[in-house]
């Protein structure tokens, strides 16, 4: 007969800030900061449930994990997890959907603002005695825009999308959602290629699938007329990294805020190291998602997705 203390499992931990209320009921829980590929297949093999954030879950690994019963992941996203292997098996799943809009909504207007107004690059002048060498109230090295007036075109229309497009109307910017790559306009859309060719700032918030990886290429940025500032918050491959950096380098666009990218953390060799200490470049380390309130709704989800699969498992365990 099964255990009556199913074993819990959650592979990387520390990519959460907030506590997690524990299960009311007998239970075994395990922590591990964060996990390698190497140790995932022995961390899951006797575990009934697994919690993951960004940790892959792949088919080999979960068809060697005879009890597991539960797959939680704490975040939106779930190309991390092969969900047919999971479906195959019957194991369920659930991802935290909704949590994070108004987070990362605001983490985008940030970008755009310091971007726009060219805040790194005045601080770094303020650093290092500029203004003083100035000698009057102000000083106008690097060119400020307004973002009334200026037109941002959202890829992606989920709730990020959308909460990032009223954010954007607030301050006066005209709002443009596209279409899917390839395909025509559709109500309340424009084609993805007039998106490209009239933003002075484009936001991907669309899912990382076979059909968007390197969405951005270098034909897109070829497409771009109005050397636009490209923000991601989505998924890193969205962009073609080595594309985004010859764009940087020959003007075709105005500058890039990344909280995401190919492979993260980022890599000595990645693309993106050649221009990160541009005034015009801002990288985070994928923390537009984290705020407070936002992880708050993640382990509070967590904690319920747990209940309610326990009453369902207790009652096939007796």
């Amino acid at each position: 007969m099964a255990s009556d203390k199913p074993r819990i499992v959650f592979l990387d931990r520390a990519t959460l800030s907030v506590p997690i209320q524990p299960p009311g009921w007998p239970h075994e829980w395990e922590n591990f900061d964060a996990t390698g590929p190497a140790e995932v297949p022995d961390r899951v093999a006797d575990a009934e449930v697994v919690i993951v954030n960004k940790v892959e879950l792949r088919r080999q690994t979960i068809e060697r994990a005879s009890r597991l019963d539960l797959v939680l992941i704490a975040a939106t996203g779930t190309d991390n997890v092969d969900m047919a292997a999971l479906d195959e098996r019957d194991i369920a799943w659930h991802n935290v959907v909704g949590y994070g809009a108004t987070s990362v909504a605001e983490h985008v207007m940030a970008l755009i603002l310091t971007l726009r107004r060219n805040i790194v690059a005045y601080r770094q002048a303020v650093l290092g005695g500029r203004w003083q060498q100035a000698g009057q109230f102000c000083f106008h090295d690097f060119p400020v825009a307004e973002l009334e007036g200026a037109t941002l075109a959202i890829i992606g229309g989920g709730a990020i999308g959308q909460r990032v497009g009223q954010l954007a109307q607030a301050f006066g910017m005209s709002v443009l959602l596209a279409g899917r790559k390839g395909r025509p306009g559709r109500s309340g859309r424009v084609d993805f290629e007039h998106a490209l060719a009239n933003a002075d700032v484009i936001s991907l918030h669309c899912p990382l699938t076979d059909e968007t990886r390197h969405l951005l290429d270098d034909a897109a940025f070829l497409a771009m007329n109005m050397r636009p500032l490209i923000i991601n918050t989505a998924r890193g491959a969205l962009i073609d990294t080595a594309a985004l950096v010859r764009a940087l380098d020959t003007g075709r666009i105005g500058g890039a805020g990344l909280d995401v990218l190919e492979a993260e953390p980022v890599l000595p060799d990645d693309p993106i190291m050649a221009v990160m200490d541009r005034p015009n470049v801002l990288v985070t380390p994928h923390i537009a998602w984290a705020g407070r309130h936002a992880q708050t709704v993640v382990a509070r989800t967590l904690s319920a997705r747990l209940d309610e699969w326990h009453r369902r498992w207790d009652k096939s365990v007796f």
